[in-house]
């Protein structure tokens, strides 16, 4: 009896066709919302420069909407498998996990503005990031389910960084002027 040959999409290979509006919807909405956010820190810089806690947001705000649209950029590559698509994902989402933990620790230590660093947020936003890993190895593996986890990650660390980016202007109104 001769062996069947699965097709491509049977092994967890399939090709990403049927993500392209998600990708192009969520990539686009972080490379604007990330405009938007440097236009807001070029704004009042000093008072972010000169406060630990609102240069670490800063840039969590910033390296997390650029993952986004990196990782969402990546997805758009024509001809690319899951375990192609996995391996980008997972150097990607790597590093931005260890931006976004590293400059909370570094906020909470400060102990400058304490708006909004709580630990929720911050057990929230790497369950986030922590999400899009597993997605990335479960791509890696083969297993398409990666891609919803994924794409429920990024969703959700939408809000997180929006919500971020709100208590980074916040924070700078709110804080005493020095001068």
């Amino acid at each position: 009896m001769l062996a069947s040959i699965e097709p491509a999409e049977a092994r967890g290979q399939v090709m990403l066709d049927q993500w392209t509006d998600f990708f192009v919807m969520v990539g686009g909405g972080a490379a604007g919302l990330a405009g938007l956010i440097f236009v807001a820190i070029s704004i009042n810089p000093e008072r972010i420069v000169r406060n630990t806690t609102h240069k670490n947001r800063a840039i969590n705000m910033l390296s997390g909407f650029s993952a986004i649209f990196m990782a969402c950029s990546l997805a758009l590559l024509g001809g690319q498998y899951l375990p192609a698509l996995g391996f980008e994902w997972l150097l990607l989402w790597g590093i931005a996990t260890f931006i976004f933990v590293r400059g909370y620790v570094v906020a909470l230590k400060a102990g400058m503005s304490a708006i909004g660093l709580t630990g929720p947020r911050l057990a929230g936003g790497t369950m986030c990031y922590l999400a899009e890993v597993a997605g990335a190895i479960l791509l890696i593996l083969g297993h398409g389910v990666g891609l919803y986890i994924a794409a429920l990650g990024t969703i959700v660390l939408f809000a997180f960084l929006i919500s971020g980016a709100w208590l980074l202007i916040i924070g700078i109104y709110e804080e005493p002027a020095r001068g």
